[in-house]
């Protein structure tokens, strides 16, 4: 219990409690913002083996959005990701980077992305990196 004379010390903990908990909501991203936030997980996940306009050890993923599985003439794919005839989507580019093999066994790409934000902010940028 508080004396009426250090009442006066409360004031200053309270207001900096509420600039905190109305501060964090700065430093959690918003979902699908894509652009910014799916770039960097881009980037940091899928940038060692993709680029958005070249081949790398995988597949140009620049308009890969509504994209047939395997018809970039320039990439040696898969024959399973070939005969797929799969149409990367939203759904289907979460299937695939949850889990690779289980969408098409004997592919050639062991990767996935665990945390389904994460593939959310990543299939939003190539979403939009394609327009």
């Amino acid at each position: 219990m508080l004396r009426k004379n250090q009442a006066h010390l409360i004031a200053p903990i309270l207001t900096g409690f509420v600039l905190l908990v109305a501060g964090s909501s700065l430093l959690v991203p918003a979902r699908g913002q894509g652009r910014e936030d799916g770039k960097a997980l881009f980037e940091k996940r899928c940038g060692g083996c993709h680029a958005l306009d070249r081949d790398k050890e995988g597949p140009r993923l620049g308009g890969v959005y509504g994209r047939t599985a395997g018809s970039i003439d320039s990439f040696q794919y898969s024959d399973a990701l070939k005969k797929s005839k799969i149409k990367w989507v939203e759904d289907t580019l979460d299937k695939w980077l949850t889990d690779t093999e289980k969408v098409v066994p004997g592919n050639d790409m062991t990767f996935h992305v665990e945390k389904a934000e994460e593939r959310s902010e990543i299939i939003a940028y190539l979403k939009k990196s394609g327009r």
